[in-house]
């Protein structure tokens, strides 16, 4: 079954962080897929890693929350091809600017109403 280990079943399906997790995925790779096409830069091919955890806030230095606990997404980025270091660094940029890593690291309004 797709149930938490804790509620007795052997974590098989994807949780929700898994879905959050491979959107910002797809979004990153056809964001640099996209620009790589546009710019025809022999990009071979894109994979992206990412890794969901909990932080301390006063761990991070950069961030603004300055108290309990934050959400870190680790991204790990692999780009296969010939390219020169400057075309790396500028697909890597391009890398932040892909719509769900905008979104993400925006401040997220939700606004819920019960329909029906």
């Amino acid at each position: 079954g797709g149930e938490p280990v804790a509620a007795g079943g052997e974590d098989a399906g994807p949780g929700p962080y898994d879905f959050l997790l491979a959107g910002l995925g797809a979004c990153t790779s056809m964001t640099m897929r996209l620009y790589a096409d546009r710019k025809s830069l022999p990009l071979d091919r894109v994979t992206v890693t990412l890794k969901h955890s909990k932080i301390y806030a006063k761990d991070c230095a950069e961030c603004d929350t300055r108290e309990g606990m934050l959400d870190q997404i680790e991204r790990d980025i692999a780009i296969d091809g010939a390219l020169d270091a400057e075309q790396r660094k500028k697909l890597m940029e391009i890398a932040d600017k892909c719509p769900v890593h905008r979104t993400l690291t925006s401040e997220i309004r939700i606004v819920t109403k019960a329909v029906g």
